[in-house]
């Protein structure tokens, strides 16, 4: 049996996955979906579409919308890596997630079906991830040692090398998934 992945306890700061040994940051970067909670996948539409109140302490978004806002920020996220290894100097703008929500991003329609379908988008969210993942760390494999070093300015959270923004991305899903099993176990009434 493969071991389980899922984040079920606190997550380290991207700061703190950055300082690992490169090796180690590209592998803990490659799990990527192996974080997330395979029991998303038994959760029907409505499930994966229900809302949490403040007081759940499972972080508002449905199902759903997490996924779909981790899907987003695995495309931006590699398009940064790739950006600050390819130019100088680049400068990323802050990235705010509720105009995504609020204007139906995360919404899809199933191939050959009609209407909307958070299992389709779920889907389509984790092949994603997965494929942009694969990718990545297939040339993080190659990336030389000078550009491990090279930097960019992100105007909310200041300067970034290269190697910090594999930690961010790393911790961008470990931090989000870390809220799925709590949200699971809700949904089915496990907890």
């Amino acid at each position: 049996m493969e071991p389980d992945h899922v984040i079920r306890g606190p997550v380290p700061s991207y700061d703190e996955l950055a300082a690992l040994p490169i090796q180690e940051l590209i592998a803990r970067y490659a799990l990527g979906v192996e974080r997330i909670d395979k029991r998303v996948f038994e959760l029907d539409d409505e499930l994966l579409d229900t809302a949490f109140l403040e007081s759940a302490g499972v972080g508002k978004w449905p199902v759903r919308v997490l996924i779909g806002h981790l899907a987003e920020c695995e495309i931006l996220n590699a398009y940064r890596l790739r950006r600050i290894a390819a130019e100088e100097g680049p400068v990323f703008e802050g990235f705010d997630p509720e105009p995504y929500i609020d204007n139906g991003l995360y919404k899809v329609q199933p191939v050959g079906g009609t209407g909307d379908s958070a299992r389709a988008a779920c889907g389509a969210f984790v092949a994603t991830i997965h494929t942009i993942r694969a990718w990545t760390h297939g040339w993080l494999l190659t990336v030389d040692d000078a550009t491990w070093e090279r930097k960019a300015l992100h105007t909310v959270r200041g300067e970034f090398t290269f190697r910090r923004m594999l930690g961010l991305a790393t911790w961008h899903i470990e931090y989000h998934a870390a809220f799925l099993p709590k949200k699971v176990d809700l949904l089915l009434g496990q907890k």
